[in-house]
């Protein structure tokens, strides 16, 4: 009896030992780190992972010195249940490719689990020449890395200050993979440049070689560059993330090849440009930073008027170069002639090569006295990158002559200032003669005084003066109100501004393009800032800098984004008619605020 009483004691002391050793194993944390390869050639990947047998947060991965990281971390998790007991794991996964020959340690990874903090010991791994590998043994990675090319071809690596260069961005792809989408990582910024997307519309492939081998290439990107400093300017490297399907040794059911889908991080590169300075041997006096190759013209939409009627003179700069990042000559214009703030009119178009069209500036005159008033030659000068030369152009004399109205105050003449000269030209007629036959007439029995008409024009000035006083009085109310003045000016240089684009409504491309010169044309007219200034951070810059609100800054920005947005998505009527009256709302309260 006792012996069997020893019995089932033994038995179940053992069943309740190995109950407890299972549940300790079951329950035992599990946080490894696994290598792919221990030694690898230069020219290798090492795929690094990350184990663990139950679920965690806060994984912090180790720096991975002398390693870049191409891949990852990618993240798979296995769960099941067999006869009665779970099974877990999970797993980071990194692919890397090393920087350096050397041995290298892969540090501590951690990870919460349960409110513990665990940890990975450290491994050790030999980095050695390159070897030969088998085109066998080339992993879809490996494929991908030479089958993808990101170029930055530029058209000129030397240019002058303000030359145009074009950056073309090709993706060359080898026939044996296909590309199925990309996406922008990181795009460059320009800096020091002027800059401007040239807009890719479609892309297709071409036929090509990239390192003597047969490739497909798609251009992806183009923008003009107008260095705006001389010396060494680098041009950040346009980064991508591309997606593409890789051919594997496997093939399915029927026969064919099986492909394998992989991400490829490819960049351009940087690319340094070395710009040349503007000669100083030869440079004219009156030379404003036009680079390129010009033709230039003064004109006048009429030479004889009456005076009190206006005429426009147009000053016009029309060729191929940096045509938005100059200002125009003034010409000189003689006193008697009235003058208005000029309305400068653009029609530039940016191609492949640069900028080419034409710029203006169309001054409103209006002349006062009667008489003959020259408007002089005025220059203008530009270099000429092709040539190295400076070259001058002048435009011709234009005489207005003002044929009927007051004579001028200096003894009927007319008197026309240009430079330190006085011209004094004859008006008219120079002799009157007083007549000597006054050819006069009875009055008649009607008199004048006593009647109906002599007691009117008595009593009416009686009656005008409280009308007088009233009007006086209304005046002085609207001149005090400062604000509602503003107000109203401000309205009315919006659409001085904005005629154009609203005469456009409905017609997208034409309404856009009106706008953002309006825009353009108030910061110029008001802040007289250099078109070369027309980027975006720099007119946050300069309207923070006149402690312009931020809410309208942001406002101003914005409608310029849509103006370049809207060139390359479809924008209703409303919203037009929505940036319209925004655009008109922002000019009138920086207006104030300026």
């Amino acid at each position: 009896m006792y012996k069997l009483c020893y019995k089932i004691l033994f038995v179940l002391s053992i069943s309740l030992v190995m109950g407890a050793s299972s549940y300790a194993q079951e329950n035992e944390v599990s946080f490894e780190v696994k290598l792919s390869k221990e030694k690898l050639g230069i020219n290798e990947r090492l795929r690094v992972e990350f184990t663990m047998n139950k679920d965690g947060d806060n994984f912090n991965p180790p720096p991975f010195e002398g390693f870049k990281v191409v891949m990852g971390p990618s993240q798979s998790i296995s769960s099941s249940w067999i006869n009665g007991k779970r099974s877990f794991s999970k797993s980071y996964s990194y692919i890397l490719v090393p920087t350096a020959r050397g041995k290298f340690t892969i540090k501590q990874a951690t990870i919460e689990i349960s409110g513990d903090t665990f940890k990975t010991l450290p491994k050790t791994v030999e980095v050695t020449a390159a070897v030969d590998k088998p085109s066998d043994e080339k992993t879809v990675d490996d494929v991908a890395d030479e089958s993808l090319h990101l170029v930055a071809e530029v058209s000129k690596g030397n240019p002058y200050l303000n030359e145009a260069v074009t950056v073309v961005y090709k993706l060359y792809v080898s026939p044996s993979i296909s590309v199925t989408n990309y996406r922008p990582l990181d795009n460059p910024k320009y800096n020091n440049f002027w800059s401007q997307d040239i807009p890719v519309t479609k892309h297709t492939a071409q036929n090509g070689t990239y390192q003597g081998k047969p490739y497909r290439f798609v251009i992806l990107k183009r923008v003009v560059l107008y260095p705006q400093k001389f010396g060494s300017l680098e041009i950040e490297p346009l980064s991508l993330e591309i997606f593409v399907d890789v051919p594997t040794n496997r093939r399915d059911f029927f026969g064919g090849r099986i492909y394998t889908q992989t991400s490829k991080t490819v960049s351009a590169g940087r690319r340094t440009l070395n710009v040349k300075a503007l000669p100083e041997a030869g440079k004219p006096v009156n030379f404003g930073g036009a680079v390129g190759d010009f033709d230039f013209s003064v004109t006048a939409s009429k030479t004889q008027l009456n005076a009190s009627e206006s005429l426009q003179a147009k000053v016009e700069v029309s060729g191929k170069g940096n045509l938005k990042l100059f200002q125009l000559p003034e010409p000189e214009l003689p006193s008697a002639l009235e003058v208005y703030e000029p309305e400068f009119d653009e029609n530039v178009r940016t191609n492949s090569s640069g900028m080419e069209g034409k710029v203006a500036d169309n001054y409103t005159i209006v002349p006062t006295f009667r008489g003959k008033y020259p408007i002089p030659s005025i220059s203008f000068s530009y270099f000429n990158p092709k040539t190295s030369k400076y070259v001058t152009l002048n435009s011709e004399e234009i005489n207005i002559e003002v044929l009927e109205g007051p004579v001028g105050s200096s003894s009927d003449n007319s008197t026309v200032s240009s430079g330190n000269k006085q011209f004094v030209i004859p008006t008219g007629k120079q002799f009157h003669f007083i007549k000597l036959s006054p050819n006069l007439s009875k009055i008649g029995t009607n008199y004048f005084f006593g009647s109906n008409i002599f007691y009117i024009m008595l009593f009416a000035p009686l009656l005008l003066i409280p009308i007088a006083v009233f009007s006086f009085k209304k005046r002085e109310a609207i001149a005090s109100d400062v604000a509602g003045n503003k107000i109203k000016r401000a309205n009315k240089l919006a659409k001085k501004y904005l005629s154009t684009a609203k005469k456009e409504l409905g017609n997208k491309e034409a309404f856009y393009v009106a706008l953002e010169k309006g825009l353009h044309n108030y910061l110029k007219a008001k802040l007289k800032i250099e078109t070369s200034e027309f980027s975006k951070e720099k007119i946050t810059a300069i309207l923070t800098e006149k402690k312009v609100a931020i809410a309208d800054t942001h406002g101003f920005i914005g409608l310029l984004k849509n103006c370049e947005m809207a060139r390359y998505s479809p924008f209703s009527d409303v919203q037009m008619q929505n940036d319209y009256d925004l655009a008109s709302e922002v000019i009138s309260k920086l207006d104030k605020q300026l």
